[in-house]
């Protein structure tokens, strides 16, 4: 079943090429969406997929690269949508 989830991730997120690793893992997972910075430091993804694969991101998101530091992630969940083409980093 495909779905949509918006996740705001917090902690030590940015400058720490979290949306980099965001963008590979996703795309390895065959995630359409984006990853964005966002104000207080944290990063907000929107991604769209198989509920599998999404729940695996979230596995990942809870590890982040070397030098992160997640603290908590909030995640909405919706229906699918059909919303994007790949999966990008938007600035």
């Amino acid at each position: 079943m495909k779905l949509h989830y918006e996740i705001t991730v917090g902690g030590r997120v940015q400058g720490v090429g979290y949306r980099y690793y965001v963008r590979s893992r996703a795309k390895e997972l065959q995630i359409t969406g984006f990853v964005r910075n966002s104000y207080g430091g944290k990063v907000v993804i929107e991604a769209e997929g198989e509920k599998k694969d999404l729940d695996t991101l979230l596995d990942y998101l809870r590890i982040g690269p070397p030098l992160a530091r997640v603290i908590h992630l909030d995640i909405s969940e919706s229906s699918y949508k059909n919303s994007f083409e790949g999966f990008e980093i938007k600035y």
